[in-house]
């Protein structure tokens, strides 16, 4: 399981856009497209290789109510086996 103090990034070739026809946010990447529901869109957006997961959920938290840290790792574990996110640290 990913720490807290890890630090994610969205990988190279990633996209991050919204689908006006889904009427949703999704990540394109080389092996498919993830539609997101928007506090996972606001964690892929937060993964920019400065914040940590720590760093993450606390700024959802100001946004989100009920965030868990461990639905944030959860999240970001999916990512990363997802290919979508790279950790550092």
């Amino acid at each position: 399981m990913t720490g807290h103090d890890a630090v994610p990034r969205v990988r190279r070739g990633v996209k991050v856009a919204h689908d006006d026809v889904r009427g949703s946010d999704v990540v394109l990447f080389p092996e498919g497209v993830l539609v997101l529901n928007d506090t996972a869109a606001a964690v892929v957006r937060l993964c920019d290789g400065r914040a940590t997961i720590a760093d993450i959920t606390a700024r959802l938290a100001d946004v989100y109510a009920g965030v868990e840290p461990a639905d944030v790792v959860e999240l970001v574990d999916r990512l990363r086996d997802r290919r979508v996110v790279d950790l550092d640290g």
